[in-house]
C-alpha cells in the first residue's frame, strides 16, 4: 500500500498543478475550463476510489459496504474519467452520443450489478473479487476506450498530419497504462498516473496548438493588411513598411521608383460610375504587376496611385515604361473600353543624396509631366491631378 499511496499522491501533487495552470490561464473560456475542472475532479477521485478499494481489502473486521461502495466508485469514475479526456477534444457528433449514453449507462449498470452482488463479491477475510458481471464491465469499458479513440482520430483531422503524431502518442501511453495494470494487476497500479499524464500531456499540446493558431491567424490578419483589397496589390501600410525598410544606407544605385497613376478616372466615375472607375483600377494594377511583378514590387497607395519600387537602370527603366504603356493601351475592359495611364521613374543614380521616399517624391513630380502632357494632347486644360 506505501507504493500505491505514494503514486495517488503524486497524482493528485500533479493534477493539483495542473489545476492551478487552468486556472492561470486568461486565454481559455470559462467553459473550457469547467472541462478541465471535471476531468481533474474524476481522474483524482477514481484513483481514490480504487486506493481506497484496496486500503479497506486489506483490513479485517471491517462490515463489507464500505469497500462495496469504494469499488462502486473506481468502476463509474474509471470509464467518466476516460471520457472526461474526449470531451477536451469538444467534437460534438454522433460518436460523443453515444461515448455519453454509454457511460450513463454504465452507472445505472453499476448500481444495479453491485446491488445484486454479482460485481464484487467479499469473502470473510474482507477481500475482494471479481463476479460473474465483471465481465460485462471490461466490455463497457473496452467499448469507451475505443469510442475515446475514434474521437481522437477524428480531432488529428483537424491538424497536419506532421501534427498528428503527438496526439496519438498521448492517447497510446493513456492505453498503455490500463492495460499495463490490467495485465500485471497486484502492486501495478499506473492506470491512473497514465491518465493523470495524459491529462497534462494533452492540456500542453492543446496549449502549444492554440499558441500556433493564434500565430497562424495573426499571419493571415498581417497578411491581408498587406495586401489590398480591390487590385490584389500591396496595400499602403505595405508600402509604408517597405520605405522603413529601404533606408538611405540600404538604398542601392540601381533602385529605381515608378509613380503610376489612371488618366481620366474621375470622368469615368461621373459618367459610368464607380464600378467602372473600379474596373480601370484593377485593370491599372493588373499591368503594372505583370510589367514589373518579376523584378519588383507594386503598391497601391491612393484610389489610383501605384508605386513601383524595384531595381534596374535607365535602359531597363525606360524598357519597362515602354512595356507597361503598351500593355495598357492593349487592355480591354467589360465597361471601360480603354485604360490611360500616367507614369513617371526616378532613380538613386541620378539623385545620389536623396532617400527612398525623396526618390518617389521626384518620380511622383515626372508623373505628373506625364499626366499634364496627355490631357494637353486630349485637349483638356488639366491643372488638378486628375
Amino acid at each position: 500500500m506505501t507504493y500505491h499511496t505514494d503514486v495517488l499522491a503524486l497524482i493528485w501533487i500533479a493534477l493539483a498543478v495542473l489545476a492551478e495552470l487552468v486556472h492561470e490561464n486568461n486565454r481559455m473560456s470559462a467553459g473550457r475550463r469547467r472541462l478541465c475542472y471535471i476531468e481533474f475532479a474524476f481522474i483524482a477521485t477514481s484513483a481514490f476510489a480504487e486506493w481506497l478499494s484496496v486500503a479497506l481489502g486489506q483490513v479485517n473486521g471491517l462490515p463489507a459496504w464500505p469497500v462495496l461502495v469504494s469499488k462502486w466508485a473506481d468502476y463509474v469514475l474509471t470509464p467518466l474519467a476516460g471520457g472526461a479526456i474526449a470531451w477536451q477534444l469538444r467534437i460534438h457528433n454522433r460518436w460523443e452520443k453515444a461515448l455519453n449514453i454509454m457511460l450513463v449507462f454504465n452507472v445505472v449498470f453499476q448500481t444495479f450489478a453491485f446491488a445484486s452482488g454479482r460485481m464484487v463479491i467479499i469473502n470473510d477475510h474482507n477481500h475482494y473479487v471479481h463476479g460473474d458481471l465483471h465481465a460485462v464491465y471490461v466490455a463497457i469499458c473496452l467499448s469507451v476506450f475505443a469510442v475515446i479513440g475514434v474521437q481522437f482520430v477524428l480531432y488529428g483531422r483537424s491538424f497536419s498530419k506532421q501534427n498528428r503524431g503527438s496526439l496519438y502518442m498521448i492517447l497510446a501511453l493513456v492505453f498503455a497504462g490500463i492495460t499495463l495494470q490490467e495485465l500485471h494487476g497486484g502492486d501495478s497500479r499506473v492506470a491512473y498516473l497514465a491518465l493523470a499524464l495524459g491529462a497534462i500531456l494533452l492540456y500542453i499540446r492543446n496549449g502549444e496548438f492554440y499558441q500556433l493558431a493564434q500565430d497562424e491567424n495573426m499571419e493571415e490578419q498581417r497578411t491581408l493588411l498587406m495586401v489590398d483589397d480591390l487590385t490584389g496589390a500591396g496595400s499602403r501600410r505595405a508600402y509604408s513598411e517597405a520605405l522603413g525598410e529601404l533606408t538611405t544606407e540600404d538604398t542601392s544605385d540601381d533602385l529605381a521608383a515608378f509613380c503610376i497613376d489612371v488618366n481620366g478616372l474621375k470622368q469615368i466615375n461621373d459618367v459610368l460610375g464607380h464600378a467602372a472607375g473600379d474596373e480601370l483600377i484593377r485593370a491599372a494594377s493588373l499591368c503594372i504587376q505583370d510589367v514589373f511583378s518579376p523584378m519588383g514590387h507594386c503598391y497601391r497607395t491612393g484610389g489610383d496611385e501605384f508605386v513601383v519600387l524595384t531595381h534596374m537602370n535607365k535602359e531597363q527603366a525606360d524598357e519597362a515604361l515602354a512595356l507597361l504603356e503598351r500593355t495598357a493601351s492593349e487592355w480591354k475592359g467589360e465597361t471601360v473600353r480603354e485604360l490611360h495611364i500616367a507614369c513617371g521613374y526616378a532613380l538613386a543614380v541620378d539623385w545620389p543624396d536623396s532617400t527612398t521616399e525623396e526618390l518617389v517624391m521626384k518620380a511622383d513630380q515626372a508623373m505628373y509631366e506625364a499626366k499634364e502632357a496627355y490631357y494637353r494632347q486630349e485637349g483638356h486644360d488639366r491643372r488638378r491631378r486628375r
